[in-house]
C-alpha cells in the first residue's frame, strides 16, 4: 500500500506490521541517465518487494514516499545535484521512521536504498532506531543484493543503466551512451596505498560515469529487479520475525 495514494483510514484499517521507506538521491548520473536514478531504482524495488511479500503472505506492507535527496556532495560538480549533510540526512530518516511507527504503526521498517553514499548513515540510523525500541529497522541497498552482478556496480554504469532500460527506458538517452563511456572512469576513486585520494567524483570521472553503461541491457535490468525483489522479500520476512 502506497501511503501517498491511501487515505488515513485505509492505513488504519490495513493495520500493517511492516513498512518500507525508499531512499535515494538527486545527483549527476552522466549525460545519459536522469538525476533521479537512485530514487527511481529504490522506489521500484521497494514497491516490487512490498507487492511480492503481500502476494506471498497476504499481509500488507506500507510503502512510504521516497526520500529523494541524500548524501551526495561528492557529485556537486555536476549541475542539478542536490545534497544534505550526513547529520541532516540521519535526522530526516530517523524522524520519518519515528512518525511512521508512531501509535499503532508498523513494528518493522526496511530502508530500501539506491545510493551508495547513504549506506553508512542508514546503517547507523537503523541501529539507533532498533536500540531505542522505535521499531525493528534494517537497511537494504538493492545493488548489494543482486548476486554476482554486484561486482559490476559503478555509477551510471552497467547496472543502473540496465535497470533504467528495463524500468524507465524513456529516461535513458541512448544517443549519449558513447559520450557517457568516453568521459567515464573504469574505477571509483583515485587510489594510492589503499587510500582513495579523490574527495569528489569529478576528480576521477569527467562526467560522473563509472563503468560501461553499454554493458547493461533491459534484459539484465529485469534480472536485477527480480533478484533485488526476492532478496527484499527474504529480508522483510526475517525482520518481521525479529520484530
Amino acid at each position: 500500500m502506497r501511503l501517498a495514494d491511501a487515505t488515513w483510514t485505509d492505513v488504519r484499517d490495513a493495520d500493517a506490521d511492516l513498512a518500507v521507506l525508499p531512499v535515494g538521491s538527486t545527483e549527476g548520473h552522466g549525460p545519459h541517465a536522469p538525476l533521479g536514478t537512485d530514487a527511481f531504482t529504490a522506489e521500484t524495488v521497494a514497491e516490487a518487494g512490498a507487492d511480492a511479500y503481500e502476494t506471498e503472505t497476504d499481509e500488507p506492507v506500507l510503502v512510504a514516499p521516497t526520500v529523494p535527496v541524500g548524501i551526495s556532495e561528492e557529485h556537486r560538480a555536476f549541475d542539478g545535484t542536490l545534497w544534505v549533510s550526513p547529520d541532516t540526512f540521519r535526522a530526516y530518516v530517523r524522524e520519518t521512521v519515528e512518525s511512521l511507527a508512531a501509535g499503532d504503526g508498523p513494528d518493522a521498517v526496511v530502508l530500501v536504498n539506491g545510493h551508495g553514499g547513504n549506506t553508512d548513515a542508514l546503517r547507523e540510523v537503523a541501529a539507533r532506531l532498533t536500540r531505542d525500541g522505535v521499531a525493528r529497522v534494517a537497511p537494504f541497498t538493492w545493488f548489494e543484493a543482486v548476486g554476482e552482478h554486484s561486482s559490476d556496480m559503478g555509477h551510471a554504469g552497467p547496472l543502473e543503466t540496465a535497470f533504467l532500460r528495463h524500468d524507465r527506458p524513456e529516461l535513458v538517452h541512448e544517443d549519449r551512451i558513447d559520450e557517457a563511456r568516453e568521459g567515464g572512469s573504469e574505477r571509483w576513486g583515485d587510489w594510492v596505498s589503499g587510500v582513495n585520494l579523490a574527495v569528489d567524483s569529478d576528480e576521477f570521472s569527467e562526467n560522473g560515469v563509472v563503468g560501461d553503461p553499454a554493458a547493461g541491457d533491459a534484459e539484465r535490468g529485469a534480472e536485477l529487479e527480480e533478484l533485488a525483489t526476492a532478496a527484499l522479500v527474504d529480508l522483510l520476512e526475517a525482520v518481521r520475525e525479529r520484530s
